[in-house]
């Protein structure tokens, strides 16, 4: 028998790392036999999202912007890829909007559909209310942080949100110490939340036809935001520049807002920086295969496999000391991740003025030495492939739908 999956992601697919760990699921789920659906959220101008290669009517978008809900898709984080809702700027007729919106939506996909079980990203307020309109299906919730920072932000939020998240059977997340911060946010049994890891495709980022002396070149890859720590590395990247003939920035994401907007007319300024927008993952590693040295000077993050898919196209890799990275990449890369300390930080992911020069003199040091150094050599990533991740997943489902699920609370 053919068992049902109805992936549910409340914002726009591929664009963040929620949106690619959804169509990696998609694609292995596939190929593992599994009968598939997926809901997300998109704004008016991108009502047919393409996920995973499912056909289109297998897709099934919540369109913002719209009637009854005319503001942009709520991103995870408060600077987003794209023009995007903050939660933490919305009122409560649009919280309200929003809530009613997924509860219809999902209800019809379910009724129509009938999966057998639901995977949910982000424990937020759309998994939160899953059960609402779903209660006899199976559900499990991947936590991809975010969901967590956003109840510090909201806290006016954050009660409803672990009252109805706890009601869903499983949860995954990246490592062993996130597993223990969900089970107590929610106050569920940790047994209940099951470490899968972060995965990178193998098939397209590799060291077959890289660059032999690409030089020094640098690449960033992220949001154009304060929280990622970017302009600090233009701190960085306009003192080495002095010392480095020819150095280059090379810029893969984009921003929306006034802070974006900011920081991008200072990029565009800058003779550096060549700024390449949102990329697809195979002009990421083309571009990757390109670069000497990749740099993640983020003051928040969970696991990010940004490093490993650079270090899979040869890079070196450069990255603030977040906790993720320090508990689940230095093993696996090695000598070809160097660490830099992180300023202090006065809320969930913003700098201490005071720390930041110091800041930016150690980052421009990390990536100096980084830049005198060989291409790393080959690398155990095995586990983080998302052949290897999709693996663990899938077994959380098969053992929700055909093992017991007692001890739920």
């Amino acid at each position: 028998m053919t068992h049902k999956v109805l992936h549910i992601l409340s914002q726009r697919p591929s664009l963040t790392g929620s949106g690619v760990t959804l169509e990696a699921a998609v694609r292995h789920a596939g190929r593992a036999g599994w009968d598939q659906e997926v809901v997300c959220g998109v704004p008016v101008d991108d009502p047919e999202p393409e996920v995973g290669g499912l056909e289109p009517d297998r897709i099934h978008p919540l369109v913002f912007e719209t009637e009854g809900l005319d503001f942009p898709v709520p991103g995870m984080s408060d600077v987003m890829p794209y023009p995007s809702t903050v939660f933490s700027q919305m009122t409560p007729a649009q919280v309200e909007a929003y809530v009613q919106a997924w509860r219809r939506h999902i209800s019809t996909v379910v009724s129509r559909f009938e999966p057998d079980l639901v995977h949910t990203h982000h424990v937020w307020l759309m998994s939160s209310i899953l059960k609402d309109v779903a209660p006899a299906t199976s559900a499990v919730t991947q936590c991809h942080a975010t969901g967590l920072r956003q109840m510090k932000l909201c806290q006016h939020l954050a009660e409803d949100v672990r009252k109805g998240c706890r009601r869903n059977e499983r949860f995954l997340v990246q490592n062993p110490e996130r597993r223990i911060e969900l089970a107590a946010t929610l106050d569920i049994p940790v047994e209940r939340v099951h470490v899968v890891g972060a995965g990178f495709r193998e098939d397209l980022f590799h060291c077959r036809g890289r660059d032999a002396e690409p030089g020094p070149r640098l690449v960033y890859v992220g949001k154009y935001a304060r929280a990622k720590g970017l302009p600090w590395l233009l701190d960085a990247v306009e003192r080495l520049a002095e010392s480095h003939r020819g150095l280059e920035l090379h810029v893969a994401g984009s921003g929306a807002g006034t802070e974006a907007e900011g920081i991008e007319e200072r990029m565009r300024g800058m003779e550096a920086v060549t700024l390449h927008g949102q990329l697809g993952q195979g002009e990421l590693a083309d571009l990757m295969r390109t670069c000497s040295v990749m740099v993640l000077p983020s003051f928040y993050e969970g696991v990010p496999l940004v490093l490993v898919e650079a270090a899979a196209c040869g890079c070196r890799t450069v990255s603030t000391r977040l906790q993720g990275v320090v508990e689940n990449l230095v093993g696996p890369l090695g000598d070809a991740l160097a660490l830099v300390d992180m300023p202090r930080l006065t809320g969930v992911d913003t700098p201490e003025p005071g720390d930041l020069p110091t800041f930016v003199e150690n980052l421009a040091e990390a990536v100096d030495r980084a830049l005198s150094l060989p291409a790393p050599g080959d690398l155990p990533l095995e586990p983080l492939t998302w052949k290897a991740v999709f693996g663990r997943i899938e077994a959380v489902w098969t053992t929700l739908l055909h093992g017991t699920q007692g001890g739920l609370t």
